[in-house]
């Protein structure tokens, strides 16, 4: 008996077993749930006022369908035969109000052809039901979508998505939506306290809301209109500090494109005394470098082309610095204690590279790609976005910053410049090969503006003037700083770098270098040796 009941219930076990690909297959197929199909007839009305009505009306349903329908007719897929829509598939008709296939073959079937006016609608409905989607960017698509769209038919599937949400972000999005819509209610307690809400927000657009409101001209509520003004002031605020925080961000990636360009200048000019006006022009060398190496990855290595930059990096850096070895071995060196001599000849030294920049890529600037993991940005707030990029290139500052402490400070080589830069006469007389430690400075500083060339490349056309737009602020950033101080090469290019776009952003670009200059005159009229002066008994 037990043997019998075992044998029949691995039976019905193999027969499930059996039929389990079936079942897989028919659940697996799409389930057409039935659409009013007086709602979806109107989609083909007479007026594009029905049209409307309908495609809101069917998206008000929040239902898979409904979404499939209407992305559909985004599409240009559907069809009509008399007063019932079809979607082909192939030979088939489907009727899409009831998803069950019309046989026989519909006669005189035309394609449904939507307006702008129509477009429209689709597209906020088709955004009101992608709030549904579990992916969250999608969400987030689909509300900032709505932000312009929305209107009063909106507010139950609004209202449903607040329920269901949890990420914090989209819920405010959709609140504030809410609010923007609840501004057109009839009702003064209403929009009281849809302004009270616009008002917690960082929206530049809701400005334009706010103000209007405080005219009594739109908003004829005293009460409405005290808030609104108390809103617009609260915002007003808040926008100016995203502002701000704009233009400091702003600042700090200028202060670190400077910061590479006058790390290298530091060196050069706190070791030897060089006023190196070819300086710029070794920061072009890098960004050429750059445009060069992105050249040879599109043609041999397309697959990796979005990681030319970091083979830029050491590129650049050895061809920035063999060209500022040659220039110090074949002219420089026949020029020390000379400054007026060192500083004509290394402005006609630019002047050659310049020029041959010209004669080898063209006189016209060259574009140079962000790779995918250098471009987009981060929304920090709805009016402070920071780019990728820059937020890499200061990072990137920072990180080469800190290999240059270290160079300094914990090698050898590091101390003979050190101690060439605090007394040349005694470090030669105990030994220091002052010579050597003037050609490996020099070529070490070249290859660090190299480095700042890449970092330029990436927010900047590169063409062969583009080092001149630097070299006077990187002299400026050495000489606030302090000659040979890092502290003081940081300090003042992120200070010139943050005070320069702040007074950009209030009396533009003249007024900003004006009154920068004026600044630094001030200060150096106070500590000549600059912010961070080098302490010691004797100073060249």
């Amino acid at each position: 008996m037990f043997l019998k009941i075992r044998i029949k219930m691995l039976s019905n076990f193999s027969r499930i077993v059996f039929l389990l690909p079936f079942f897989l297959i028919v659940f697996s197929l799409p389930a057409y749930a039935a659409l009013d199909p007086e709602i979806v007839k109107q989609l083909n009305a007479e007026t594009n006022e029905e049209k409307v009505a309908s495609i809101k009306n069917i998206a008000l349903l929040g239902t898979p369908e409904a979404a499939a329908l209407l992305q559909a007719m985004a599409d240009d897929a559907l069809s009509f035969s008399g007063d019932t829509i079809i979607r082909m598939e192939g030979d088939r008709a489907i009727n899409v109000a009831t998803g069950q296939e019309i046989k026989p073959l519909p006669e005189n079937i035309e394609t449904l052809v939507t307006n702008n006016s129509t477009r429209r609608a689709l597209n906020a409905s088709l955004s009101l039901l992608k709030l549904f989607s579990p992916d969250r960017e999608e969400r987030i698509k689909a509300a900032k979508a709505l932000e312009a769209s929305a209107d009063a038919l909106s507010m139950p599937i609004l209202d449903q998505v607040l329920i269901k949400e949890s990420d914090p972000e989209i819920k405010q999005i959709i609140t504030l939506t809410r609010a923007s819509i609840e501004l057109k209610n009839p009702d003064p307690a209403k929009r009281l306290a849809a302004v009270k809400s616009l008002g917690e927000s960082n929206h530049p657009d809701v400005k334009i809301k706010l103000t209007e409101l405080t005219d009594p001209a739109n908003e004829p509520d005293a009460g409405v209109q005290s808030a609104a003004k108390e809103s617009l002031a609260s915002l007003e605020n808040r926008l100016l500090v995203g502002e701000s925080i704009s233009r400091v961000f702003t600042g700090l990636s200028l202060g670190s494109v400077l910061l590479l360009a006058a790390l290298g200048l530091a060196i050069t000019y706190g070791v030897m005394g060089i006023i190196n006006m070819a300086h710029g022009e070794l920061l072009m060398v890098g960004a050429y470098a750059t445009y060069v190496m992105q050249g040879i990855f599109r043609t041999h290595f397309p697959e990796y082309i979005d990681w030319y930059v970091l083979a830029a990096i050491p590129v650049a850096f050895f061809s920035a610095g063999l060209v500022g070895i040659l220039l110090e071995r074949t002219v420089i060196r026949w020029l020390y204690g000379r400054p007026l001599e060192t500083l004509l000849t290394t402005w006609g030294l630019s002047l050659i590279l310049i020029q041959s920049a010209r004669v080898a890529f063209g006189p016209q600037n060259l574009e140079v790609a962000n790779p995918i993991w250098l471009s987009g940005s981060i929304e920090a707030m709805s009016n402070v976005v920071l780019p990728l990029n820059r937020i890499i290139i200061i990072g990137f500052a920072f990180f080469v910053l800190a290999l240059m402490w270290v160079l300094l400070n914990r090698t050898r080589l590091g101390l003979f410049v050190r101690a060439v830069t605090q007394n040349r006469a005694m470090a030669g007389c105990v030994g220091v090969p002052t010579a050597r430690i003037d050609t490996v400075a020099f070529g070490l500083g070249s290859a660090i503006a190299g480095l700042g060339g890449v970092a330029l490349s990436q927010i900047a056309n590169v063409g062969p003037d583009m080092g001149q737009g630097y070299i006077v602020d990187a002299f400026m950033t050495v000489v606030l700083g302090g000659v040979g101080q890092l502290a003081g090469a940081v300090w003042a290019a992120m200070g010139l770098g943050i005070v320069t776009k702040l007074i950009e952003g209030v009396a533009g670009a003249v007024i900003a270098k004006i009154v920068v200059l004026a600044i630094i005159i001030a200060i150096i009229q106070k500590r000549p040796q600059g912010l961070f002066a080098i302490k010691g008994r004797f100073v060249d």
